[in-house]
């Protein structure tokens, strides 16, 4: 029977689902994440009678007769909304109001991209992530600062133990046209990909790039309500093929049973 298998499917495409939904709701507090939607399409259908068929009594049948033979997950959507911004007071906590990513530098000389703003100091009083992925362009700030500015614009200052203020860089964000097309390295980092286009990169606040703001940290823009109602309708969608395939089973049961009349 197809609905054996069609049924089959749909619940593979549920546990995609739930995958998708779950992981969501576990990085709900997770700096800078971004909540991800799983896309599905129906399978191929077979064509038991095209649309336009002449009858027998020569009429042409206005529909045809088609059988769905379930679906499958094609895509999960990576939602780039804005989280909302939580106060630290932690200088070296920044946040992008607005479209753009903050650029970090890979071990291997590649370059990520990332939402998420907790930087710190190394030992070489380098700005980097919390994994030690230096903040593109470099920024170092002096051994003897007293304390740092960041700008709206990125633009980054540090205030001397003299009472003189210096000048360390400016921080550059990137954009893209599709950012859905990211790929995702965990960490809270992305990679350019084919799909996603090459990075624009710009000052903050110019060519359609959002301001940075100190002291606030982006975070995650899950909604736990939202994904906890997805996670009962993507349940309930399972437990339904699962009872069209309990009731293909039972068909099959009482087929099987059938006794030739003598």
């Amino acid at each position: 029977m197809r609905a054996l298998w069609t049924a089959a499917s749909g619940m593979i495409s549920q546990t995609t689902n739930v995958d998708v939904i779950t992981n969501n709701l576990a990085n709900v507090n997770t700096t800078g994440f971004k909540d991800a939607r799983a896309e599905f399409e129906d399978l191929m259908y077979q064509e038991v009678r095209p649309a336009g068929a002449t009858s027998a009594s020569g009429n042409m049948l206005p529909t045809g007769l088609e059988i769905g033979l379930g679906s499958r997950p094609v895509a999960t959507v990576r939602i780039f909304t804005e989280g909302p911004l939580q106060q630290t007071g932690n200088q070296l906590d920044l946040a992008i109001q607005g479209d753009g990513f903050f650029q970090v530098t890979l071990p291997d000389g590649s370059t990520a991209y990332t939402r998420a703003g907790n930087f710190s100091l190394d030992s070489a009083g380098e700005i980097v992530t919390p994994e030690g992925y230096l903040l593109q362009p470099t920024i170092v700030v002096p051994t003897n600062a007293v304390s740092i500015s960041v700008g709206k614009d990125g633009s980054v200052s540090a205030k001397m133990q003299d009472g003189t203020v210096q000048d360390l860089g400016t921080i550059q964000l990137a954009r893209f046209i599709n950012p859905s097309g990211l790929t995702s390295l965990g960490s809270n980092l992305y990679q350019s990909t084919p799909a996603s286009g090459d990075a624009i990169l710009g000052t903050p606040g110019t060519q359609g790039l959002g301001w940075v703001e100190q002291g606030m940290l982006e975070m995650s823009n899950v909604q736990v309500v939202e994904e906890m109602v997805n996670l009962i309708t993507a349940e309930r969608a399972y437990e339904s093929c699962a009872k069209g395939m309990t009731v293909c089973d039972q068909m099959l049961s009482d087929a099987n049973n059938v006794k030739q009349l003598p």
